[in-house]
């Protein structure tokens, strides 16, 4: 007797192949049989006419604090998100000693754009030690798996306390501190070690990280420190594109780390638009050391990161008005209806044209667009607010406002401001097909008021597999790109496939019907805290471990979800 069996689905099995029409059934959480199914089940799903694909598996996530506040890790949850790992960037809250919380609260407040209230109120700090943080993960239950990493500012912090955060170099016992603390933190189920060597890291006042005053001993040193716990992956946060970093010498760096450990890495990767040049340069070094030996994999996007901007957001051109500071604690009902009035657009509209009172992210009005809904990630030059400024007869600022004025002042601005130099996404298929590129960096959890890149499942299969203007991917890299790819690159070799002896993560979607929404801001983080999300359709049912968790977008109260300790093998 089975648990499920799903009939007569489009198989997309993650392995890349083509398509092949299938029954799927599950018992005990796994898959059991791909094929023409005849044993009786409890329960037969009708997936004729529709796409079968794994779940999906994200890799670069920043849901460490609301994974202990929350079931729902949304919205990446509801894009077929069926695993996330979290611990990026080098950033977390374990461990910490108690007199640390506020120093990791800064940190992340600052680097991830998590409001501090929110943290101050949603986390219980029922741990110190990494094992503790994961006991407390493990101890709720989600709506799909979490794995996490071991950052690297939050262990620099635990064992050397403010010289950390002065970023001094560590002491031969400091880096064996951390050597020892990874080891036991990747034997007690740590999936990884991330760190950051970024300069646009730093805290809510302003301080640079303290993994930027790491040295190459002491990286060296903890990625022993994860190959003698049983092994992990690394993860590192560049910026390359913003500071101009020697290319060359970081790569270097990072080859030898990974060859003295034997241990595979990744490198958060993006590319601001007035240094194209940089894409192409860092694939080659990246090419040439894995052709030495060492694994080295670029996560990147399949469309720019880009920040939004709108009345019900964090940023926007007109926050630092007077007339607008005036009506900024109403709530969104009541100050769309001021702000439509004539005398107070006219109001912040002068106020707008001086300099002190504009915002730095106004930038020029030629690289600001509206959003739309759907939502346009792609726009052309005639899109730009300047064009629409110039077509209209408006200022600039007038087309501003009156966009984000739109469907009762939720109407969004959309700033593509890395990988989008040429005005579109022409480069983006040659650095997707790379055989040392990973389609991460949703960045879930973070950034929740300018950024909503969890939803990168639903557009890379309704955009590039099929809407896009101009060159697409096939939907079966597509699938196997967001599945089995991302899964292997972090040791997670059980899921990310449809075949037998694999974890029941799977994904029923009605192709044809699959697309976003525009994003939208929810005021349901701890402390009323707001965050962006964004919903989908086509999704008719998302499964985690054989159990449904959504239908049709809707939550069905079931949490199969549950902490991945360490890497796991295909059974």
């Amino acid at each position: 007797m089975y648990d499920t069996v799903i009939k007569g689905g489009t198989i997309y099995d993650g392995s890349g192949a083509e398509a092949f029409t299938a029954d799927i059934a599950l018992a005990q959480g796994r898959i059991v049989e791909v094929g023409k199914v005849t044993g009786p089940s409890r329960e037969v799903i009708d997936a004729s006419g529709l796409m079968v694909t794994p779940g999906f598996v994200d890799i670069h996530t920043h849901y460490d604090g609301h994974a202990t506040w929350a079931e729902r890790i949304s919205p990446s949850s509801t894009h077929g998100v069926t695993t996330v790992v979290t611990g990026n960037c080098g950033v977390g809250f374990a461990p910490c000693r108690p007199q640390d919380r506020d120093e990791l609260v800064r940190l992340m407040e600052g680097v991830e754009d998590i409001p501090g209230l929110v943290m101050t109120e949603g986390l219980a700090w029922d741990w110190e030690s990494f094992p503790d943080y994961l006991d407390a993960i493990d101890r709720r239950r989600h709506d799909l798996d979490i794995a996490a990493q071991l950052p690297h500012s939050a262990l620099r912090v635990f064992v050397m306390g403010e010289r950390a955060v002065r970023r001094e170099a560590a002491t031969a016992e400091d880096i064996a501190a951390m050597a020892e603390l990874a080891r036991r933190s990747i034997a007690a189920g740590a999936l990884g070690f991330t760190s950051s060597r970024s300069l646009l890291h730093k805290t809510k006042t302003g301080e640079s990280i303290p993994s930027l005053g790491a040295q190459e001993a002491e990286l060296t040193a903890i990625a022993l420190g994860v190959k003698a716990g049983g092994g992990g992956v690394l993860e590192m946060a560049t910026d390359f594109s913003f500071t101009g970093a020697d290319l060359a010498a970081e790569i270097a760096l990072y080859r030898r780390v990974v060859k003295a450990s034997g241990l595979p890495m990744s490198l958060a990767i993006a590319f601001v638009n007035e240094r194209p040049d940089l894409c192409e340069a860092l694939v080659r070094e990246v090419d040439a050391a894995n052709a030495d030996g060492a694994v080295i994999k670029l996560q990147t996007v399949g469309r720019s990161i880009c920040i939004l901007m709108g009345f019900d957001l964090s940023l926007h051109p007109f926050m630092k008005c007077p007339t607008y500071r005036e009506l900024e604690a109403l709530d969104l009902a009541a100050r769309a209806k001021r702000l439509a009035e004539p005398q107070i657009r006219a109001a912040i509209l002068a106020e707008a044209a001086q300099p002190q009172f504009q915002h730095g992210l106004s930038q020029s009005a030629a690289k600001l667009y509206p959003l739309g809904d759907p939502p346009n990630y792609e726009p052309r030059p005639s899109d730009s607010i300047a064009a629409r400024a110039q077509a209209s007869g408006q200022s600039p600022s007038a087309v501003l406002y009156d966009v984000m004025m739109q469907n009762d002042g939720k109407g969004l601005i959309y700033f593509p401001f890395t990988n989008y130099s040429t005005g579109d996404f022409n480069q983006f298929p040659e650095l997707m097909r790379n055989k040392n590129t990973l389609l991460g960096l949703g960045d879930g959890g973070a950034h929740v008021g300018v950024i909503c890149d969890a939803s990168q499942p639903t557009f890379m299969l309704s955009y590039w597999g099929r809407d896009r203007d101009g060159e697409r991917l096939s939907l079966p890299f597509l699938v196997k790109a967001l599945t089995s790819a991302n899964a292997e690159a972090v040791g997670l070799s059980d899921r990310g496939r449809i075949a037998p002896g694999r974890k029941a993560d799977l994904n029923l979607i009605d192709f044809d019907r699959l697309g976003l929404h525009a994003p939208r801001a929810l005021y349901d983080l701890p402390a009323g805290g707001r965050r962006l999300t964004q919903d989908a359709d086509g999704y008719v049912a998302t499964l985690v471990s054989g159990e449904v968790t959504y239908r049709e977008g809707e939550a069905t109260g079931h949490l199969p979800g549950r902490l991945v300790r360490g890497r796991q093998n295909a059974s």
